[in-house]
């Protein structure tokens, strides 16, 4: 991050065109106010989330140079879509082409947030998601969606993503609970397919209530992925990493906004190593993680 504050600009809502959704697609798109050829986050929101939230990483990332688009799936409790409805069972692909909506047309999503247009590199794009919109980025990145039986299904790879974060996402299926069986039949990803390089966020205190096994659940897209891949695992870090989805969330049950500001930076970091080259943000975090001990653990492969 850069020692002064830096301005950032927000437009929304970015319209984009898709067919069969029944929903519009609306997009809020952010970014500095100035410097030019600026990487972009595309960033999908856990369930029942929108484009207002996550407000911790969203502007600390435009903070640190990226322009970040982020769609409100239909999961969104703004829709009211709820698990009992049958457009729910249908909800995974619709994220995932939501994404691909975004990626195929993000000339014209950047066209329409005037402040932003000409100020992009449209060769650095990279996807992130926490939990469901994980497992959603995941399959931009290359990840499958095992049915019931354990056959893979189609590929839903999107060739613009060049790098992505996974940040408290989905292990695989075979430990999904009964409840999970039954409700969330889609939470069986393929990791074996997903090539693009990606760093993994896992919270040391993330006990899952839709697995039977524990927080190491949430690092089975690291181990199970082809290199190259990283793992960053944050001991006391519960689903919420101290709140990233916003400060005072119902659901962040372990508040840490330090926390909150070490995950954003290491996104950063990470996707600045990756896609620009520029390794000096990821050695620093490096020697940051080495410094706190226990409190973080970096692996790659």
């Amino acid at each position: 991050m850069p020692d002064q504050p830096v301005q950032i600009v927000s437009v929304k809502p970015v319209p984009v065109p898709t067919t069969g959704r029944g929903v519009d697609l609306e997009v809020k798109v952010t970014a500095p106010v100035s410097g030019g050829q600026l990487p972009v986050i595309v960033f999908s929101h856990g369930n029942a989330w929108s484009l207002d939230g996550y407000g911790p990483l969203v502007d600390r990332w435009a903070a640190a140079g990226f322009i970040v688009v982020q769609p409100t799936h239909l999961d969104s409790r703004r829709h009211g879509i709820g698990i009992d409805d049958p457009r729910f069972a249908s909800i995974w692909r619709t994220r995932i082409a939501d994404l691909h909506a975004v990626l195929d047309g993000l000339d014209d999503v950047l066209d329409r947030a005037a402040p932003v247009t000409a100020r992009v590199d449209r060769d650095r794009v990279a996807v992130v998601g926490h939990s469901w919109g994980g497992q959603t980025a995941g399959a931009i990145l290359g990840a499958g969606v095992l049915d019931a039986d354990g056959n893979p299904g189609e590929s839903f790879i999107h060739p613009a993503a060049a790098a992505g974060v996974l940040i408290g996402t989905t292990g695989t299926g075979d430990s999904l609970t009964a409840f999970a069986r039954e409700h969330l039949p889609f939470m069986r990803p393929d990791y074996s397919t997903m090539t693009t390089p990606a760093l993994i966020v896992a919270g040391g205190r993330d006990q899952s209530a839709m697995s039977t096994r524990g927080p190491d659940w949430f690092t089975d897209a690291y181990h199970l992925s082809p290199a190259p891949k990283r793992l960053l695992t944050i001991a006391e870090a519960e689903h919420t990493f101290g709140g990233v989805a916003g400060e005072k969330v119902a659901e962040t049950t372990d508040e840490d906004p330090a926390r909150v500001a070490f995950v954003a930076d290491a996104v950063s970091a990470y996707l600045l190593d990756v896609l620009d080259r520029e390794a000096g943000p990821w050695a620093a975090l490096e020697d940051e993680a080495e410094t706190a001990g226990s409190a973080y653990d970096i692996n790659t492969t």
